[in-house]
This record gives C-alpha cells, sequence and structure tokens, in this order.
C-alpha cells in the first residue's frame, strides 16, 4: 500500500510541474520567465504579468488548497465524519455571506479586519449546524445535512442581496465564486505566515485527535478533554477556512477531496494523513487553477476555480455516498413521520371550509394595492391596472404551488421517505441545471426548449437517485444526501454562469431565486392547461399511491404492476416539477411542506391527502407571493425565495426534532 500513494502524489505532482513548465515556455525563453518570479523584467510586458499575476497566483493556490486540506482533515477526525469539510458544513458559506453583510451595512467592519468579520460567520454557521444536530450526538449525516441545507439558506439570502443591490455586489459575484487573479504579493504574504502558524498549531493535537479514533469514554480515560478539544481543533478549521475565504472567496469542497483521496490510497495514520492531505489539498487545487487559466482561450467567459473545484466536488461527494456507513440509522424516524393526531379531532368537512376560506381570503387580500395614500381596495380605488400584471403572477403562484404539492405528495408516498419533495431530493435542481444548460448552449431559447431541457435534466435527477439509493433501501438520509449534492452541481453551474458577466446571467439570478414577475397571460394559459392534465393524472393514479406504500408483495398481490406504476409516476412527478420549477425556481421547498401539513390536518388516503396537499401548496405560495411583495416595499423579494426561507426553516426544525 505504501507504493501506491508514493505513485499517486508523484503523478500529481508531475501533472503540475508540467502544466507549469508548458505555460512558463508559451511566450519567452523557459529560464527568463522562471526568473521573473525573483525578479521582473520591467521593460518586458510578459515578465511583468509573470512577476505580479502569474507566480502569486501559484503561490495562492498551494497556500489555500492546503490550509483547506489541513480544515478538513481537523473537521473529519473532530466529528467522525467521513462528508465534513468547510463546505459541506456551511462555514465556507457562512463566512461569505458575513462578508457580502459587511459589506452592505457595516463597511467599517472590513476596515478592521475581513478575516474577522469571516470567521464570525463561520462560527456562528458552526453554532447552528450542532444545535441542530446536537439531539442525535452529532450524527455525521446529520451533520452534513444540516451544513447543506445553510449552504442553500445563505444561497438564498444572498441571491435576494444581490437582486436588491445589483450595482454595488457585482464585482462580489466572481470573488465569492472563488476567484484567484492576483495584482501582487500581498495575498501571498497575507495568508502563507498565518496559514502555516494554525498548520503548526493543529500538528501539536494529533496525539490528541488520534485518541479520538477510540470511544469517548476510552479517551477520556487517557486524560483528553474532549469539549476543549473540539473547541479548539473546530476553531483552527473555522479560522483557517476565514483567512481563504476573506482572500480568495470560496474555494469548494477541497477540504472533502484531498482527505477522502488520501483515505482511498491507504493513508489511515493521523499524521501522514495530515501531511498528504496537505500536499495534495495544494496540488489539487494548483492543478485545477492551471487547467482553468486554459479556459477563457477556448470559452468565452472566465471560469472561477472556487466554482470549478465545486463543479469537481459534487460528483466526488456522489461517489462517496455508497460507501457511507449508516448501519446504526436504518429505520430513522423523524417528527416529519410523528404526526400529531389534533386534526382527526376536527370535521374533515370543517377543515376543508376553513381551507377553502383561507386560501379565497389571501388571494382576494393579496389583490390589495398599496400606494402613496396607503393601503387600497382595488374594487374601490379603480385601479384595475395593478390588477392586469398581478393577476398572471397570483394564478401561476397557485399552479406552481399546487403541482410541487402534488409531486412531493407521491414521492413521499411513492418511497415511503417522509422528508422526500422535488426541492430537497434534487429534482429541482436537476430541472434547473437543464434548462441552464439548454439555455446557454442555444438549445433552449424558447419555452418549450427550455422545458425540454428541464425534464431530462429532471430525469437523469431520478435516474442517479434510483443508481446510487437502490441497495441501501433508500434510506431517507442518503436520499436527502444524494439531492443536496445534485444541488451543490446546480450551484457550482449558477456560479460559472453569473460570474461569466453574460447579459442574460441576472435574468438568470431572478429566475432562480423564484420570480414570478415575467409571468404573462400568454405564459399563463399553456401553465394552466399543463397543471389540469398532470393533476388529474395524479389523482387518476390516486389507487395506485394507496396501495404502493403497503409494499411490494402486497400491490403485486392486488394486481399492481409495480415498475411500470413506480415509473409513470416517477415520469409525472418529473413534468411536474419541471412545470413548476419554470414558474418560481428550484428552490421553495413547498413539495415537502404541503403534504406533510396536510397529514397534519388527519388527511391520510391518497385521495384526499392529494386534495389537501394541493390547497396547501397553493395557500403557502400565495401567502409567499404576497409577504414578498409587502416585506420590504416597495423592494419586491421572489416568491420562490420567500417560499424557500419558510420551507427552510420547517426543514431545520425537523431535523432539530430528529
Amino acid at each position: 500500500m505504501r507504493v501506491f500513494p508514493i505513485g499517486f502524489i508523484v503523478l500529481l505532482t508531475a501533472s503540475v510541474a508540467l502544466l507549469m513548465s508548458w505555460q512558463l515556455s508559451i511566450n519567452d525563453s523557459f529560464t527568463h520567465n522562471v526568473n521573473s518570479l525573483f525578479q521582473a523584467n520591467w521593460l518586458s510586458n510578459n515578465s511583468i504579468k509573470l512577476h505580479l499575476t502569474w507566480w502569486p497566483r501559484i503561490f495562492t493556490t498551494l497556500v489555500c488548497g492546503a490550509a483547506l486540506a489541513v480544515a478538513g482533515v481537523l473537521m473529519q477526525q473532530v466529528l467522525r465524519n467521513p462528508l465534513a469539510s468547510p463546505t459541506t458544513l456551511g462555514v465556507a458559506s457562512g463566512a461569505s455571506f458575513s462578508l457580502m453583510l459587511a459589506t452592505l451595512y457595516a463597511p467599517w467592519l472590513l476596515d478592521f479586519s475581513y478575516s474577522l468579520v469571516a470567521m464570525a460567520g463561520g462560527i456562528i454557521t458552526m453554532g447552528i449546524v450542532f444545535a441542530l444536530s446536537w439531539r442525535r450526538a452529532l450524527s455525521p449525516t446529520i451533520v452534513v445535512i444540516s451544513g447543506l441545507i445553510l449552504n442553500l439558506y445563505f444561497g438564498a439570502f444572498s441571491a435576494v442581496l444581490l437582486i436588491m443591490n445589483q450595482e454595488k455586489l457585482s464585482g462580489l459575484m466572481i470573488w465569492g465564486a472563488g476567484s484567484l487573479v492576483q495584482t501582487g504579493w500581498g495575498n501571498v504574504s497575507y495568508l502563507a505566515p498565518r496559514v502555516f502558524t494554525l498548520i503548526v498549531v493543529a500538528f501539536l493535537f494529533v496525539k490528541p485527535l488520534t485518541l479520538l479514533q477510540l470511544s469517548e469514554s476510552g479517551a477520556k480515560s487517557l486524560g483528553v478533554s474532549l469539549a476543549k478539544l473540539r473547541i479548539i481543533c473546530l476553531g483552527l478549521a473555522v479560522l483557517l477556512t476565514s483567512f481563504v475565504v476573506a482572500t480568495v472567496g470560496i474555494i469548494g469542497f477541497i477540504g472533502l477531496a484531498a482527505p477522502a483521496i488520501t483515505r482511498l490510497i491507504g493513508v489511515h495514520r493521523l499524521l501522514p494523513k495530515f501531511l498528504v492531505s496537505m500536499f495534495i489539498g495544494a496540488l489539487l487545487l494548483t492543478l485545477t487553477d492551471l487547467v482553468v487559466q486554459q479556459l477563457p482561450g477556448l470559452m468565452s467567459m472566465m471560469i472561477p476555480t472556487g466554482a470549478a473545484t465545486a463543479a469537481l466536488g459534487a460528483p466526488l461527494m456522489l461517489w462517496l455516498l455508497p460507501k457511507l456507513s449508516m448501519r446504526s440509522q436504518t429505520q430513522t424516524e423523524t417528527v416529519l413521520t410523528r404526526h400529531s393526531e389534533q386534526g382527526r379531532y376536527l370535521s374533515k368537512y370543517t377543515i376543508w371550509i376553513a381551507l377553502g376560506t383561507l386560501f379565497f381570503g389571501l388571494f382576494i387580500f393579496s389583490s390589495v394595492s398599496i400606494g402613496n395614500h396607503g393601503w387600497s381596495w382595488i374594487i374601490t380605488s379603480g385601479d384595475w391596472s395593478v390588477l392586469e400584471w398581478r393577476f398572471p403572477r397570483l394564478i401561476a403562484a397557485i399552479l406552481a404551488g399546487a403541482m410541487l404539492a402534488t409531486a412531493g405528495t407521491i414521492i413521499q408516498r411513492l418511497s415511503g421517505n417522509p422528508m422526500a419533495s422535488p426541492e430537497v431530493i434534487g429534482i429541482s435542481s436537476g430541472t434547473a441545471l437543464g434548462v441552464i444548460v439548454a439555455l446557454f448552449s442555444g438549445l433552449g431559447s424558447g419555452l418549450t426548449g427550455m422545458y425540454i431541457g428541464g425534464f431530462f435534466g429532471a430525469i437523469a435527477s431520478v435516474s442517479l437517485i434510483i443508481l446510487l439509493n437502490r441497495k441501501s433501501g433508500f434510506q431517507p438520509e442518503k436520499v436527502l444526501l444524494t439531492g443536496v449534492a445534485i444541488t451543490a452541481l446546480m450551484g457550482a453551474v449558477q456560479t460559472i454562469v453569473l460570474a461569466g458577466g453574460d447579459p442574460r446571467s441576472y435574468q438568470l439570478l431572478a429566475w432562480l431565486a423564484g420570480t414570478t414577475y415575467y409571468v404573462t397571460n400568454d405564459a399563463l394559459i399553456p401553465l394552466t392547461i399543463i397543471t389540469a392534465i398532470s393533476l388529474s393524472i395524479g389523482f387518476i393514479c390516486h389507487r395506485w399511491l394507496d396501495i404502493l406504500p403497503l409494499g411490494e408483495p402486497s400491490a403485486h398481490s392486488l394486481g399492481l404492476n409495480v415498475p411500470r406504476s413506480r415509473m409513470f409516476l416517477l415520469l409525472l412527478v418529473s413534468g411536474l416539477t419541471v412545470s413548476a420549477t419554470l414558474v418560481v425556481g428550484p428552490l421553495s421547498f413547498i413539495g415537502l411542506m404541503a403534504p406533510h401539513l396536510a397529514r397534519l390536518l388527519g388527511f391520510s388516503r391518497a385521495k384526499e391527502h392529494l386534495i389537501a396537499a394541493v390547497l396547501v401548496g397553493s395557500t403557502l405560495m400565495l401567502f409567499s407571493d404576497w409577504l414578498g411583495r409587502q416585506i420590504l416595499y416597495p423592494e419586491d423579494i421572489p416568491t420562490g425565495m420567500v417560499a424557500s426561507i419558510i420551507g427552510g426553516l420547517y426543514l431545520m426544525w425537523g431535523l432539530r426534532r430528529l
């Protein structure tokens, strides 16, 4: 096993050396270009460029890669979690979001210290992750799920801030994506001493960290203070991450990839793992950046290195998922399945009337206009022009909520997974990925092309979920982790597109945020037809949805062709998800909340469950549309974004109660 790690490291080093040599030999002699590292020839533009940009960029990638790798090893060792890293735990996103907030609302903090602002965001994020997973004793899967949900949450809030402050934050899109472009040696001189000091301090804790591989009682009997050790080591990891984020932005998944590769090549002892991971992390980030530097000549836009590493890290996470042991979590029961019986004490007719009244009341209330003189009813004010553009938005929100609720109900009943929904398990993200590819490749300039691209993206996501989770019996946590990995891949592609400077990027950002602003009467007619047909098919299949949860043998004995019915229902879910995603974006969590709330009201049979979920989902989306227009008036927060904030709180509440 010792030969193979050395061979892998030699191969990685040789790849970096060859790329560096090739780039150094392009415009001038190799010797002159190497000498530009130490002294620039001020009469040569190429030498100046190498001295002030290329060489500092090489050293910055080496230092950042080593820092993130050590942070990943510390997190994985302390939490005993092979999927822990600054990216998957949300620490990097929290640090970046805190810097964005400071840029907008407290710029004096940045004058004081970029790193302290970033560290504060990372520490707060880590605290939230611990609070969400504490009841499950920091279970590896719950910790990672909590961190990745926070990633989505910070992404949602960041999108709102970007939409509302496009001019102020336009440069932050490239920086936040992990841009390693350098204009001198300032970042190297700032990062290097701080990072290597922290790495030396981390090495001092190798022996007590090794004892964490024992049981907690065993480590305590040997004199290890677990609480202090965890606080110190996680603090070191957060500080390393904060220095990197404050300097170059978010570099995705290096902290996950370097330790994972180190384990796979056979290095298991902690001290060698630190050293090899640090070496691999530095070389891996440098290799990725060297490759990225060649892309602008082949592509029309610059790809930030952090987004490129994130795009590589998401497939790595999907590959690692089947290797993650969850033997102790096979029969997870969550608060999302322990439904109260309160709804059953009420008459179902009473509940139907209450839901209908709430729905129509909210619809009418959404027609209220706000002007210079305060609130006014459109009927009394006669301002019917407001209704002309608001009516399509309201109807679109209702239809999208109904489709997502139907899709979520079908998935939950089909899989027996109470945490399944199109948004959570990655179908919506796959749809968005397909739409982005179709739109920017020129294949989907029209609505039909976007729908086809989104449908293929949704089918690809469903196929991937089935492929990766069939052997494990579709465990809820693994399915959810698959979904967040697909969402991470979509986020990386989204970041690359937004950082590219394409004029369509802001319209894409508004769509991804879930705005219904662009819905017109012409688009409303086909959307209404698709919704009516899809929901009708869903209700026709209600008998299947009553039988399939009984299990495959029982379904067969009742004359149901299980594979064919499951495939048909999955295709229906894909169609519903694509239609809704084109209206309100990929993240809303309506497909998660609506079926749960319908069950809480006491509706368990498939037909009534579907009807109640449709009413609840439409009402929630209507409420989100109304709240988005009122909360920061006259600013307009996208409907899907408001729904995702509400739904994310619900999902975090469910994780907290695990």
